[in-house]
């Protein structure tokens, strides 16, 4: 088995929703980072994805850390939230508890913490200024909450004032597309301490796609809303995509 075993656990955002390949499988950054960090310590890599979309903070916590840490990882990427921001009532204080679980968790069991704070889709979304105020105060709560903690990863994408332009989302303008994932990439790879190829910083622009105006909301918006109001999620049914280890060899793709 590899030295490195890297097990990520979330919600779309780490799923890799947004950047679907041409089987309709969807990539991600997660996906990125471990082709990339095979690459660049010419090591392979262990790599597992428990993330599943449309989950809140703590189902997350509940559902995946567990089982993720039972596999006996080196590192474990975390993030969560961005399903709680759009909910009518969020508690921040509930969601900084989640991260500070998965710390405790993880320094219990030894395992090397990489904390992510997701991109801002604020820019583009209806009710975008509530989406961006409440992540504002999210992306600080965390951050001072651990700042005592030097030992986590940090790649915090939240301030990235780039990465919260239109050019980097998909077509829904929740999740980020293939632009943008690889951009996350970039920073994760940066934060562990390698050299990501230069251009996944900022890839060509991708031709404009999607509904506009009422068709958007046909789209987009009117089914998240039948989804809040039956109480189901994106996510119900599916399992991770990589639920066990896959191993990601120098030279090869996820």
């Amino acid at each position: 088995m590899s030295s490195v075993r890297f097990v990520a656990i979330g919600d779309s955002f780490t799923e890799g929703v947004g950047d679907e390949l041409p089987d309709g499988t969807v990539r991600g950054w997660a996906d990125l980072v471990a082709e990339g960090w095979a690459n660049a310590s010419g090591a392979p890599v262990e790599y597992a994805n428990l993330a599943i979309r449309g989950k809140l903070v703590w189902p997350i916590v509940d559902e995946q850390l567990e089982p993720a840490l039972a596999l006996k990882p080196t590192h474990l990427s975390f993030n969560g939230g961005g399903n709680d921001m759009l909910r009518p009532r969020t508690s921040i204080a509930a969601i900084v508890e989640a991260f500070d679980r998965v710390r405790l968790r993880c320094a219990q069991e030894g395992v090397q913490l990489i904390l992510l704070s997701g991109a801002n889709p604020s820019g583009q979304l209806p009710l975008g200024r509530l989406v961006r105020q409440r992540g504002d105060v999210l992306s600080v709560a965390v951050v001072e909450r651990f700042s005592a903690h030097s030992d986590v990863l940090r790649a915090l994408n939240w301030p990235d004032r780039e990465l919260a332009t239109p050019p980097y989302w998909s077509e829904d303008r929740l999740h980020m597309n293939a632009r943008g994932h690889h951009r996350v990439a970039a920073r994760v790879l940066s934060t562990l301490g390698f050299e990501p190829p230069a251009a996944w910083w900022s890839l060509p622009e991708l031709a404009p796609t999607g509904a506009r105006g009422a068709a958007y909301y046909r789209e987009h918006v009117a089914p998240w809303v039948r989804r809040r109001l039956s109480r189901t999620s994106s996510g119900d049914g599916r399992m991770p995509k990589f639920a066990e280890w896959v191993t990601i060899a120098p030279g090869s793709d996820v």
